[in-house]
């Protein structure tokens, strides 16, 4: 750069300051598209490449039509980035091995004894037959194939013979599809085969033809689901007011695409929101968009620990005293992105590890099995001063950061939300991160897979409904199986005072 002709001219020293900083930048900026482009070649070709070089996503971009199996062959050539201090000691740490897994007490035993061979029932001393003294014992988790047969009702029919009174027939039993052509279990099946197991109902349908020779088709499934999702509508209801009753919630949100009726052939993406309490209700919320309206009507006046990520939609929403609470793992992440993208960044490590002494810290109190006042005091004690030291080491680091690159934007959403992520050290209750959250998100994205989409707008209610009871079940351990053929029939009929008393957390209150 030349000087203006109005300027003074600059020393040679000036100069060279200059240049030096005016190189500085450059680097930085060099520094932060190669960041960028290696994070766009690693979102393209997976996880697996995470272990690859530059030069060698380099090679596999320039080759057209690269396989998974040909990235994962790749990266076996490569060795993994050095790994921190604290993953090599546990590594390098040898005990026991577990030994082999005890089978359940509760499955049901059916016995088998293999009798010796007729040469070993006789003596090769003596030629005496010899005794059983005992059994060598092992057990094997065996299965037997869904067996499909035809119940057959009948329901008995009395009559007076001395006089003309008529005829009264027994009482059919509550069903979930009235008239309908396959049982409560079968109903049931189809639920829990499509949302806990993720198998959409084209693939039911024909499993059920190729093992019966019954043809059911999909839109019939569908309806079956239809109504059910109606039917538990309520009990969600009900599970929300559970949820709000309480004094702690976690949020999240994920786009589920929904199928638009209007001759465009195009999917609408709608959200499903879902709020839940750690190892308690997990209630979702279909909308049709990710504005703050969403949460603002969920929560209402709701004035708790509300637990969410970085997402500006959850702020000013609830009541007055509601306190705003964020998630560790989401600042670790953004930090360990700048970490896969450099993996000689010993700043990026540095602090990464730092988050991880506060992970840490939970771990040992969770394995010590000490309740949420043994904990805060443990907090207190030891994740106090690791909070201090980890704001200091991040405000330098922000200084030497371009902040463009992928960790100067990690330290700048962690820096701007740290109000909200040092709430644990004034809340007991609180956990350090929202994965329990995120863990029964998965179920969705994994489904969301399989059956694509949401048939109709007006279908999303139901399907968040059925989504909160088999997600609450699966985190109170309530066999779903066993609670939706306690509650589905007859549900239609109970007043809207008494489904409270019908919720998974109720029923599993009853069964202990």
């Amino acid at each position: 750069m030349s000087p203006s002709p109005s300027s003074p001219p600059r020393s040679e020293a000036e100069q060279i300051v200059l240049l030096t900083r005016e190189l500085e930048w450059s680097r930085l900026k060099i520094q932060a598209l190669e960041e960028r482009l290696r994070l766009e070649l690693i979102r393209k070709y997976g996880p697996r490449s995470e272990k690859l070089s530059d030069n060698q996503l380099q090679l596999l971009d320039l080759e057209p039509g690269v396989s998974t199996e040909e990235v994962e062959a790749e990266s076996r050539r490569e060795p993994l980035p050095a790994a921190s201090p604290a993953t090599t000691r546990k590594k390098n740490k040898s005990g026991k091995h577990p030994g082999r897994q005890e089978l359940p007490a509760h499955l049901p035993r059916v016995e088998r004894i293999i009798a010796c061979t007729p040469e070993q029932c006789v003596c090769q001393s003596c030629g005496k037959d010899k005794t059983v003294i005992g059994y060598e014992q092992s057990e094997q988790l065996d299965v037997e194939p869904a067996r499909y047969f035809v119940v057959v009702i009948r329901r008995e029919k009395r009559a007076c013979r001395a006089c003309a009174e008529g005829v009264s027939a027994a009482p059919l039993p509550e069903r979930i599809i009235e008239k309908g052509l396959v049982s409560d279990r079968v109903v049931i099946d189809t639920i829990v085969n499509k949302y806990s197991d993720h198998l959409p109902l084209y693939r039911q349908s024909a499993i059920l033809e190729r093992d019966t020779g019954v043809s059911i088709s999909r839109t019939t499934m569908d309806g079956w689901i239809m109504r059910v999702g109606e039917m538990l509508i309520p009990v969600a209801g009900a599970m929300r007011r559970e949820l709000l009753a309480g004094s702690y919630i976690q949020a999240d949100e994920t786009p589920v695409p929904v199928q638009m009726h209007d001759n465009r052939g195009k999917n609408y993406q709608a959200y499903l929101w879902q709020y839940g309490v750690p190892g308690g209700n997990v209630v979702f919320d279909f909308r049709m968009g990710r504005g703050r309206e969403g949460p603002k009507n969920f929560l209402g006046q709701f004035e708790g620990i509300l637990q969410t990520d970085g997402y500006t939609a959850y702020d000013r929403t609830g009541g007055a005293k509601i306190v705003h609470a964020a998630c560790w793992a989401h600042a670790r992440r953004k930090i360990y992105d700048a970490l896969k993208l450099s993996p000689d960044d010993r700043t990026a490590r540095q602090l990464v590890e730092r988050i991880d002494e506060l992970f840490a810290v939970d771990a040992e109190a969770r394995h010590a099995g000490m309740d949420h006042a043994a904990r805060h005091a443990l907090r207190r004690e030891r994740s106090g001063p690791v909070i201090d030291l980890l704001k200091k080491e991040m405000e330098a680091a922000q200084l030497a950061a371009l902040p463009a690159s992928a960790l100067g934007k990690g330290i700048a959403y962690t820096l701007s939300l740290w109000h909200k992520l040092t709430r644990f050290q004034f809340h007991p209750e609180l956990e350090l991160s929202t994965n329990v959250a995120e863990n029964s998100m998965r179920p969705v994205v994994l489904g969301r897979r399989n059956w694509i989409h949401v048939g109709s707008e007006e279908a999303g209610p139901k399907v968040a409904a059925i989504l909160s009871v088999v997600e609450t079940c699966r985190r109170l351990n309530v066999p779903v199986r066993e609670y939706l053929a306690w509650v589905l029939p007859g549900l239609g009929d109970v007043s809207v005072q008494k489904v409270n008393q019908y919720t998974p957390a109720v029923w599993a209150a009853s069964r202990s």
